[in-house]
């Protein structure tokens, strides 16, 4: 069986690559390698979610970080916030790190956490491309642990497709949060904005 990108450890084949790109006003520069998700480059279904995002501010995670896509984005573009990038992958995890430095972000912070076990506090912002393949009950867990860790007006981003379960997660969320929405639809992408009321 092929070794997917939310192992752990991975040990596939060191298949290093780097590549630039534009996002959210600026040229940012990744390193990528095997036994990670999107290796060669930046996926449709991220850049869509960071492209539908609003303003952000305070502190923010972005879950299930990977190579650090949306982690390094925002730091980049708004590095008077604090940002928490969290990933099960050590390899991702590691790159992350190394394009972090590579785009001098100093304003950010990465850990390994089996979706939000290991991460501590709360949240402004939480931004995920979650990893489908892993199935259901982990994408859950990461949307329920979401709630409970958002600020009272804090908010959770999800990009997922619809064949891919968009509205099955969709009716979950609504479940969970005070007001969730479908801001954006790409190709068959869905950005869905998952709010928590803020204190009267």
């Amino acid at each position: 069986m092929a070794e997917q990108y939310f192992t752990s450890k991975p040990t596939s084949e060191h298949r290093y690559s780097k590549f630039e790109t534009e996002i959210l006003g600026n040229t940012v520069a990744f390193h990528t390698d095997s036994g990670v998700f999107s290796k060669d480059g930046l996926d449709f279904g991220t850049r869509t979610l960071l492209e539908a995002l609003p303003e952000l501010y305070g502190r923010i995670l972005d879950l299930g970080c990977g190579w650090g896509a949306v982690g390094v984005s925002v730091g980049k573009k708004y590095p008077e916030t604090e940002i928490v990038m969290s990933d099960v992958n050590e390899r991702a995890m590691e790159l992350a790190k190394k394009n972090l430095t590579e785009n001098g972000v100093n304003n950010a912070t990465v850990l390994k956490s089996d979706a939000m076990d290991d991460v501590e506090g709360k949240f402004d912002f939480i931004l995920t491309n979650p990893p489908i393949r892993a199935g259901k009950a982990v994408i859950y867990k990461m949307f329920d642990q979401a709630s409970e860790n958002l600020n009272a007006g804090g908010a959770l981003y999800v990009v997922i497709r619809k064949q891919q379960g968009a509205p099955s997660a969709k009716t979950h969320l609504m479940e969970k949060f005070d007001h969730v929405e479908v801001i954006a639809k790409e190709k068959s992408y869905w950005i869905i904005e998952c709010k928590k009321e803020a204190d009267a």
